[in-house]
């Protein structure tokens, strides 16, 4: 295997050496394969009139030799721009960069989903980019191939602002569908002449609808009605530590077996959000739940073989299996609500639960119902002791419903 570090210390030298040439151009590597960016003239239906940064796939493995070959392509490559002799249609597929121009909409998509699962940051979490390309991308792009092979007579433009059209206004599907044929349009040089965030409308966390949540006590009830012992971990982990029903399976429990009493476990790199810990709500739950005794049910788990997504779903069928009265994420929300009665942070509950803030106050900040919102205000109420003008002291009885005048 080639050794990632070495690679990235030639290719420093490499770019240093190109740099002190003025050759304009850097060699970057994506994941296991290596590109150039510089400043390039239009591709052939582009709407820009002058050159601009653009990235050239090189088709060449991040290895010594193909750094070679990559610093042999950049002096061609210059050398063609100061003589004025460059010209994109020497560039063809059988060079490995690539005519983007000249393929057909399902090659370039193809195109795109190499370059997509190649891109550094998806490359540390391959199950994470699969899942994200098969579930968010490709059904739009699916959609987009159906109408360009219906409707011939479109431009690719014209056939993906239909697409966006064909789904639903103010919608999840719609926003999705913008993000996947922006990024589509960005890796073709395509300059859309309407940025696609015009048509997400007013879908947001918003407009997703009330959930009743079930209570902690049926949380606890409902663990009981599960007949078998791996399951029933499956249910209590995510109860306890709000995790996606296919985080249960890729977790580091060693310090929950341990014995340590802050309990906390650790979702490891390969989940779709990477690696962050998590600590319980409530903590009581891990002894109730014998939490310290680690038994996860046997199913598939190698992601060269089955995918998070899969793995999720399975969870999910079981709860319908038990015929269980709420669903797996509804233990997921629960939690969140729940990090809010006890006060913790935003920023740590977030982080926690692998999202950023925005997206954590948006969506569960709203379910807060009268019962949450009595309950927060009883326990804020409950920790400190709080004087009006002129009245004197007074707190609110722990665990009653009357006021205790305090002495001054």
């Amino acid at each position: 295997m080639t050794d990632v570090a070495a690679i990235d210390d030639r290719l420093l030298q490499l770019n240093q050496r190109l740099k002190a040439a003025q050759m304009g151009f850097q060699i970057e590597r994506r994941g296991q394969k290596l590109s150039l960016r510089g400043l390039l003239p239009p591709r052939p239906g582009s709407l820009r009139l002058k050159p601009s940064q653009q990235r050239l796939s090189l088709g060449l493995p991040a290895t010594p030799a193909g750094l070679k070959q990559a610093e042999q392509a950049v002096k061609v490559l210059a050398a063609q721009l100061i003589q004025n002799t460059f010209d994109w249609r020497n560039y063809d597929s059988g060079m490995g960069w690539g005519r983007l121009d000249q393929m057909g909409l399902s090659q370039q998509i193809q195109a795109f989903a190499q370059d997509f699962l190649a891109e550094a940051s998806r490359v540390q979490q391959p199950a994470s980019a699969k899942t994200t390309w098969e579930k968010a991308y490709a059904p739009y792009y699916r959609k987009l191939e159906s109408i360009a092979q219906a409707n011939p007579q479109l431009s690719l433009v014209e056939a993906i602002y239909a697409t966006v059209r064909a789904t639903e206004d103010n919608s999840r599907s719609r926003q999705v569908c913008c993000t996947a044929l922006s990024a589509l349009a960005t890796f073709l040089h395509i300059e859309l002449p309407t940025d696609l965030k015009v048509f997400w409308g007013s879908y947001g966390a918003s407009q997703t609808q009330a959930r009743t949540l079930p209570s902690d006590e049926l949380i606890a009830a409902t663990w009981e009605q599960i007949p078998n012992v791996g399951w029933q971990f499956v249910y209590a982990v995510m109860a306890t530590y709000g995790l996606r029903n296919h985080e249960v399976f890729f977790c580091d429990y060693s310090a929950l077996l341990q014995g340590k009493p802050e309990a906390v476990i650790r979702v490891l790199n390969t989940t779709k959000t990477g690696t962050h810990d998590v600590w319980p709500f409530y903590p009581d739950w891990v002894e109730h739940f014998n939490l310290r005794s680690l038994q996860l049910p046997t199913i598939q788990t190698d992601l060269t073989q089955t995918t998070l997504q899969r793995i999720g779903q399975r969870v999910t069928s079981q709860f319908r299996r038990y015929e269980l009265p709420f669903s797996p994420y509804n233990l997921r929300h629960a939690w969140a609500v729940r990090t809010i009665h006890f006060g913790l942070p935003d920023t740590v509950a977030a982080r926690m639960m692998g999202h950023s803030v925005a997206v954590h106050t948006r969506t569960y900040h709203q379910w807060l119902t009268h019962r949450d919102q009595q309950q927060a205000v009883e326990t804020a109420l409950n920790r400190s002791q709080f004087a009006a003008p002129g009245v004197g002291s007074r707190e609110w009885g722990a665990g009653r419903r009357e006021w205790q005048t305090v002495k001054g």
